[in-house]
């Protein structure tokens, strides 16, 4: 038996921490989902908002739970530091996602523009991706975490090529005025920042992975 494997043994179970990780990850593929509701001409920007305004209160519950789970646990599965960054950003996806939501009532983007849609899209993929590799933590399946890393840091890639260029092309057009432009490029950052964090996220578990692998 290798000596990780036997240390495994020995230590006290805490599954609730691969739990609430796995609560994040779902909740920000559920706020992806809700957002991506907008695309849905029947859809009002006011509902979207609200219905992904109660998923990332129910995140930021989450958080809680880990944090006391930390405060009162002695020993944890991973390193103390592993786990709270990897629940601080999970909910940095939820927060981000709930900011696009929130930004395209308060500037009043009535529906999400074509950058948008595919912004959105990649999102949900991506939040798609942390839902399927958060449980491999719990089952120590490192490769298959590093695997999906490659993943999200390529779908980071084509989501910022999507966002300079929905920006650039605003900025280019002059039939484009200066209070379209603002609030356009203000969802398109948040959109961008969401897929960002995800790519954060694909780092912290290839740390991991590298770490315990």
């Amino acid at each position: 038996m290798a000596l990780q494997a036997i240390v495994r043994w020995l230590l006290p179970r805490e599954d609730n921490f691969y739990v609430l990780l796995e609560r994040q990850a779902a909740a920000c593929h559920e706020a992806a989902l809700a957002l991506a509701k907008s695309k849905d001409p029947s859809s009002k920007p006011e509902d979207v908002r609200d219905a992904v305004q109660v998923i990332e209160h129910f995140a930021d519950d989450l958080v809680r739970q880990m944090e006391d789970a930390l405060a009162r646990t002695f020993v944890t599965p991973l390193d103390r530091e592993d786990l709270h960054k990897l629940s601080s950003e999970l909910d940095d996806v939820v927060d981000l996602t709930n900011l696009a939501a929130r930004a395209s009532v308060l500037y009043g983007v009535t529906r999400p523009t074509e950058p948008m849609q595919k912004l959105i899209d990649t999102l949900v993929t991506c939040t798609a991706v942390l839902k399927t590799a958060l449980p491999k933590l719990r089952t120590h399946a490192y490769a298959e975490l590093l695997d999906d890393g490659r993943k999200l840091r390529a779908l980071e890639k084509e989501a910022d090529s999507v966002f300079r260029a929905a920006v650039s092309q605003l900025f280019r057009d002059p039939a484009v005025d200066a209070k379209v432009l603002l609030r356009e490029k203000e969802v398109l950052e948040d959109l961008e920042n969401a897929v960002d964090h995800c790519d954060d996220v694909a780092d912290t578990l290839a740390n991991i992975a590298v770490k315990h692998g």
